[in-house]
């Protein structure tokens, strides 16, 4: 399966907490969080849904819909439209992981770790006393257990900055 199609972000309501067992993959439970309707619309034209869905052992970095109503104005809805699928791609795989990692996975220090985007720059994720960063998103709920994989929200879009 290509990389690409295992993307991007969707995810739980912040009232889940890390032990609640879980009965729906990723999309399913974005779309009963009711919170990342943004997240799913974009995952929905990037073609990018079905896979997300059913892709195992992913993590997922989900922007909430406040997370995209920090854009500039017209950003998410240039995105949407279809000439501009490749980038909107390129961003939302820049939210997954090819595998599960959990909070308690973090050492307490900076770690890089590779998005499904592979033409971008690695991801920095920080753990500190102050809780865990990704770039310069804060993750603000963690370890979101979904059949799937695990959701991480974050509160800020992560736009990818291709390698040198």
């Amino acid at each position: 399966m290509n990389a690409i199609t295992r993307i991007a972000g969707v995810v739980v309501a912040f009232g889940l907490t890390t032990g609640m067992a879980s009965a729906s993959n990723v999309v399913e439970t974005a779309q009963s969080a009711g919170t990342f309707k943004t997240l799913l619309a974009a995952a929905q034209a990037a073609g990018l849904a079905d896979t997300l869905a059913t892709t195992d052992n992913i993590t997922v970095l989900a922007p909430s819909d406040e997370a995209f109503a920090k854009l500039p104005a017209g950003t998410v809805e240039d995105l949407l439209k279809p000439e501009n699928k490749d980038q909107l791609v390129a961003i939302l795989t820049y939210h997954v992981l090819g595998r599960e990692l959990t909070s308690n996975m973090l050492p307490g220090r900076t770690i890089h770790v590779k998005p499904l985007n592979t033409s971008a720059r690695m991801l920095q994720v920080t753990k500190g006393d102050n809780g865990v960063t990704i770039n310069d998103a804060t993750v603000v709920a963690a370890d979101i257990k979904a059949d799937n994989g695990v959701i991480h929200v974050i509160d800020a879009v992560l736009i990818p900055v291709a390698k040198n």
